[in-house]
């Protein structure tokens, strides 16, 4: 296996902070040798007490940086693209997290790039394929025991959302893991969507049109609808049932730590993503180390990404239209034809 596998971290805010402390501290095979952030500031107090680690403003410095062989992408979404290009031009293993490029365009920018080199580089930071419930969930699926599904009922639910969080976010942003972990559990291709909403909720900020209710209808002619809320003020929750002509399977019912006082008893319930998932970010940033090391790149492709691109702007279209918005993916290149979902 050689040597620990030398990243480089581009963005330095709340989940590439995450990461780097992931790297340094829990993920096996790795070390964090150059970090990129515009503030400086953030990735020095990020990388605080990791010896031998260099920053910089933009990300290309830290690609470039000695001792990269890997690069793992947490800036903005409208970053991406660039530092994916720039990271191909390296030849360069490249983990980013989600969404690939906010826009399908971009995204289809990035499939094509990764083409024209033939290989793939990148595997997308859709964690949920990682969590040990959906795991079990897929699994289940795959192995027939409960016939074909019929529909998903999801669930997604934020505490509250962080400023400048917008209503076409709801969908681009947070539904986005519902529609790739739809297409993985189902392995069907989301191919219409809906979106209605209620009044907004009183917890939500002026001009946020937070709860909605979404509507994927797909190729194999399964139904999806996610709930989002992501003002709800009480907890972090994603929950996942499978209805399937032969019985149902659901996920994300709380198996928190109870404390017991004597004031009663009290569950706890996770207050963000960073929580509920930190398991599964664990297994899929290991899984990529694994990989990355033995010169493999598994997991979530540039065309899973793309995917899950289109099916948002869709939904985007359909929030604001308030009609049904079809689907339309361009043809799938030769490099992704053996990925499934």
């Amino acid at each position: 296996m050689g040597d620990l596998l030398g990243v480089a971290v581009v963005g330095a805010g709340h989940m590439g902070a995450d990461h780097i402390h992931r790297l340094d501290r829990v993920v096996s095979g790795a070390r964090v040798v150059a970090v990129a952030d515009p503030e400086t500031d953030r990735a020095e107090e990020a990388t605080a007490g990791i010896d031998g680690v260099l920053v910089h403003a933009e990300p290309e410095a830290a690609l470039d940086a000695p001792g990269v062989q890997a690069v793992l992408i947490a800036s903005p979404g409208p970053a991406h693209e660039e530092a994916l290009l720039a990271a191909f031009a390296r030849g360069l293993p490249v983990l980013c997290e989600k969404p690939l490029v906010p826009d399908p365009a971009g995204a289809l920018r990035v499939v094509e790039a990764e083409s024209r080199l033939g290989r793939r580089l990148t595997q997308v930071g859709f964690m949920r394929r990682y969590d040990a419930e959906y795991v079990r969930l897929k699994s289940l699926l795959d192995s027939g025991r409960l016939g074909r599904a019929l529909m998903l009922h999801c669930t997604h639910r934020n505490v509250s959302s962080p400023p400048g969080f917008t209503s076409a976010m709801l969908i681009d942003s947070s539904v986005s893991h519902e529609i790739d972990a739809a297409r993985w559990l189902l392995g069907q291709e989301p191919t219409a969507v809906t979106v209605l909403r209620p009044g907004p909720s009183s917890n939500a900020p002026d001009g946020l049109l937070d709860p909605q209710f979404v509507l994927l209808e797909t190729s194999g002619g399964a139904l999806v609808d996610v709930e989002i809320f992501v003002n709800t003020g009480f907890g972090y929750q994603v929950r996942c049932e499978a209805v399937c002509e032969g019985g149902s399977a659901r996920i994300g019912d709380e198996h928190s730590m109870v404390v017991t006082t004597a004031d009663g008893a009290r569950e706890e319930v996770a207050q963000d993503y960073l929580v509920r998932f930190a398991d599964a970010y664990d297994r899929e940033v290991q899984a990529w180390v694994d990989a990355t090391r033995q010169g493999r790149v598994t997991g979530p492709s540039a065309w899973d990404g793309y995917a899950a691109s289109v099916a948002a702007e869709a939904g985007v279209r359909a929030q604001r239209s308030g009609a049904r918005e079809t689907v339309g993916l361009a043809p799938r290149p030769e490099l992704y034809r053996g990925d499934g979902h």
